[in-house]
């Protein structure tokens, strides 16, 4: 054994109580998860409320008594025996189908066309009109979902003889934004139809229709930063006309619904990212706007066409009822399909292990009201770079609660993960794929001597995006300053790192710069460390 394994097997012993204290903080109810088929057993879970907006859309199983409404959910859009009748409308939430296709065979409605040109508008509103008069909601999400995503998908459109020829003789350019533009008064004219009926009190939002869709693949392909800061990662729906965000159907818009339904199951190379993808789009959505988030969520690999269709593992169905919250969503809205199950056989024991995470989550509610303050170390879109653990906190007075993920663990490996605010830090062991969920006292502080990097390493050297910083770190958290310099001295990349007691690796990603040497200067209070890094294209 060398020296450095063997000192950081001593703080491994020192630490040992605090290693094993996340695993103290289990819940006071143990599930025992349903085995029969078709099935939810409500009743069996402890009554409990959540400070969220959590809708409802899941099957139902012949419960007549607004179970739901008992364990967490604030609202209800699946409905059951004598309800909605029996539901206040401050517990009623619909999801409005059909939006642009069930006014008749128009240009809008049609799946290839997707076109704002040529629509029957007295159709359409007579149709919204009549709908609307019908809603009777505390909360209504719109499901449109018929415009061409894409500038190349609408330019398209140019060669197509039912377009219009006055729009066909446009310039791209212009045809573009027309088209955008229209799209956008198609979008917003359903709302302010309803708003007229229902009045001001429903919040109202759109299914996916939001500054930053639904994506997986290219989350890694662009910076953190370049996400949150360039206006062309966002979508045009929710831009004005000059390309920001904002506008007219932006504006109509209470609340913003995100559908980061998962595309991959866990056994699939990209479903270990689950977590990190549904994050991202909590995070990167509110980086673009102030408004609500509350996600869609399906307890299934998404895709509503395949009869087969597999529910998702259990611990992704508890985590998936746990982190958004930590990531700063003001809700859930969890959907099922609604022509399951039908004559399907099914163990709906994911469906048990979600409610299950709201009910851990709801032991520590109190620290989610009033002021709080969210803790993110990592971005979500980082974390799927890094590809290993993930935590966030909430911090309300001098308590911090934890929630922590490896879904990239072996089922026996345990992941010693660094929490830390501010000055407090404390290292907790997952043992697998479980969930960490804790309170801890922030003035439960580590003393000792001064924190100091015993150690670090760059890789790979060389590079082309990112850099992995390897530290081993003595006596406690120490804070990094990270500087990338040029050749002329100059700082092309910065970032605030820390290091603690033992090993730990950091990922920085890199923006794009020329090939060549540079300097990589970490700067900590007591000592400065430089190391050469050549960076290729």
């Amino acid at each position: 054994m060398t020296l450095q394994h063997y000192t950081y097997g001593i703080l491994l012993s020192l630490f040992s109580p605090l290693l094993s204290q996340g695993q103290d903080c289990q819940p006071a109810y143990k599930l025992t998860p349903v085995s029969g088929n078709n099935n939810i057993e409500w009743h069996k879970f402890p009554a409990f409320s959540l400070p969220f907006k959590l809708i409802y859309s899941g099957p139902r199983f012949g419960d007549t008594q607004a179970m739901p409404l008992k364990h967490g959910f604030s609202h209800i859009a699946n409905y059951s025996g004598n309800e909605p009748g029996s539901l206040p409308v401050k517990n009623r939430a619909v999801l409005w189908y059909g939006v642009a296709t069930n006014a008749g065979n128009f240009p809008w409605a049609d799946n290839t066309l997707r076109s704002p040109w040529g629509n029957d508008t007295t159709a359409y509103r007579n149709y919204w009109d009549a709908y609307a008069s019908t809603v009777q909601a505390d909360i209504v999400s719109l499901d449109i979902e018929r415009f061409q995503r894409e500038d190349r998908d609408i330019l398209a459109l140019k060669s197509n003889n039912q377009i219009p020829q006055q729009y066909r003789n446009l310039s791209d350019a212009a045809f573009l934004s027309t088209y955008k533009r229209d799209m956008r008064w198609w979008h917003t004219e359903p709302i302010n139809r309803l708003r007229r009926k229902i009045g001001n009190g429903a919040l109202i939002t759109s299914y996916s229709d939001v500054p930053v869709r639904n994506t997986w693949l290219n989350i890694e392909s662009n910076s953190w930063q370049n996400w949150t800061t360039d206006l062309a990662r966002t979508h045009y729906l929710t831009q004005d006309n000059s390309g920001k965000v904002g506008g007219s159907y932006y504006d109509a818009m209470d609340a913003l619904a995100p559908s980061p339904y998962y595309y991959y199951g866990f056994d699939n190379p990209f479903g270990k990212d689950y977590l990190s993808y549904l994050l991202f789009h909590i995070e990167v959505n509110r980086a673009w706007s102030d408004k609500p988030i509350i996600p869609f969520v399906w307890l299934r690999v998404h895709d509503s066409y395949d009869k087969n269709t597999p529910f998702i593992t259990p611990f992704m169905a508890e985590a998936t009822a746990i982190f958004p919250f930590f990531s700063g969503a003001a809700g859930l809205w969890i959907w099922e399909n609604p022509f399951f199950p039908g004559n399907r056989q099914e163990n709906y024991a994911a469906y048990e292990h979600f409610i299950y995470g709201l009910y851990r989550l709801s032991e520590f509610k109190d620290m989610f009201e009033g002021q709080h303050e969210l803790v993110i170390p990592t971005s979500a879109r980082d974390n799927m770079t890094q590809k290993g653990a993930l935590w966030r906190g909430v911090v309300k007075g001098n308590y911090i609660v934890v929630a922590a993920h490896n879904p990239y663990a072996g089922d026996n490996e345990e992941t010693i993960v660094n929490l830390y605010h501010g000055k407090w830090n404390r290292p907790v062991t997952l043992k697998g794929k479980e969930i960490l969920l804790c309170k801890f006292d922030l003035n439960d502080t580590i003393s000792g001597t001064e924190a100091y990097v015993a150690e670090l390493n760059v890789y790979p050297n060389p590079t082309t995006d990112h850099l992995m910083i390897k530290m081993v770190g003595m006596n406690g958290m120490t804070d990094i300053t990270f500087s990338l310099l040029n050749q002329k001295g100059q700082i092309v990349s910065t970032k605030n790192i820390k290091s603690f007691a033992g090993e730990s690796v950091e990922t920085i990603p890199l923006p794009k710069m020329a090939a060549g040497i540079y300097t990589a200067k970490f700067t900590s209070k007591s000592t400065v460390i430089t190391k050469k890094v050549l960076i290729q294209q």
